[in-house]
């Protein structure tokens, strides 16, 4: 899918509304992540970091840039650009936002908002973006037509305050990428391919 196939899609209304496969409380933190797209491949290209394995936090999973609202931030989607200019580098003015996807809920207790965006053409991952290693372990760009083939996940139903929700895994290589991170890439897929 490419860049022009994909903005047809995506700028049509929203088919899912909130995502409630998440049964969580409703008292949530709020944070955001940036959910980047690279053209000018034929296949759009959808970033990924690895967080770092020091992390007390989730360390070594695969993740989108973002983090937790900070009160100096004038929204969430500056949230997810400022986490994204300080996770990789990524300066803002590299990225053009076409909007963001329901807020997902997660059991750590975020209501993330993922953001999505462009990445600037002439931006080149080896050599204009720099890794916070305190942070980030690296950084890797996975087909958004690997994203969109359902038979590349995998769900795995769990059980929580008597609810039963599911997580998701992506096998791409020798990444797994699983949890919020998969659910909020479902969830980006499941809209744009309901318009095919």
């Amino acid at each position: 899918m490419n860049e022009k196939d994909f903005l047809s899609k995506f700028h049509l209304p929203w088919s899912a509304g909130p995502y409630l496969d998440f049964p969580f409380p409703v008292e949530t933190r709020p944070a955001a992540v940036l959910i980047c797209l690279q053209p000018p491949f034929d296949d759009l290209q959808v970033l990924f970091t690895q967080r770092a394995s020091h992390l007390n936090h989730h360390a070594g999973q695969i993740s989108f840039p973002g983090g937790k609202f900070e009160k100096s931030d004038t929204s969430l989607v500056h949230t997810a650009l400022r986490e994204a200019e300080e996770e990789i580098g990524l300066s803002p003015d590299k990225v053009r936002v076409l909007g963001t996807l329901p807020e997902y809920k997660t059991i750590s207790g975020f209501a993330v908002l993922p953001v999505i965006g462009i990445l600037d053409e002439s931006v080149d991952l080896d050599t204009d973006l720099k890794i916070d290693k305190n942070e980030v372990s690296r950084i890797f760009q996975v087909p958004l037509s690997h994203l969109m083939n359902q038979q590349n996940y995998f769900v795995h139903h769990a059980e929580r305050r008597k609810q039963r929700f599911p997580i998701y895994f992506i096998q791409y290589g020798n990444d797994v990428i699983w949890g919020a991170t998969a659910g909020m890439t479902a969830l980006l897929c499941q809209h744009i391919d309901f318009y095919s």
